[in-house]
């Protein structure tokens, strides 16, 4: 399950950078994506692009070497946050077939079962 996680989080910093320079094959979709939710400047859909690309590097790399509460907690909290803003700028990505949206409830659940394994073994550590 972490192992998964870490991959997602690495990955999805990955497709960005390369969907970002046209090197996914999707056409630069970041951007396309946050037009479609009505942030059409450019200077701004890099800004969020960027930010959102290293959050899931920070979050992978603090997943993959700093395994723990904070590390859990975090990736949690972001991973929430995203999905607000996913929500709000493309409601309709919770009706796409490939669910990039209701993909994130299966990884809220694992943050949750691992944050609750991580206190049960560790109950001292904060």
């Amino acid at each position: 399950m972490h192992a998964t996680l870490v991959i997602v989080w690495l990955g999805t910093a990955v497709v960005s950078v390369l969907d970002y320079f046209g090197l996914s094959g999707l056409h630069h979709e970041g951007a396309r994506l946050l037009a479609d939710g009505g942030i059409s400047e450019p200077r701004w859909q890099a800004a969020l692009i960027w930010s959102g690309l290293l959050a899931d590097l920070l979050i992978g790399l603090a997943l993959l070497l700093r395994p723990g509460r904070a590390s859990y907690f975090v990736a949690l909290f972001m991973m929430a946050a995203m999905t607000i803003i996913g929500t709000a700028l493309q409601p309709t990505l919770w009706l796409h077939p490939l669910g990039p949206l209701l993909k994130n409830l299966p990884i809220a659940a694992m943050l949750w079962f691992l944050l609750q394994a991580h206190n049960a073994t560790h109950p001292l550590e904060s």
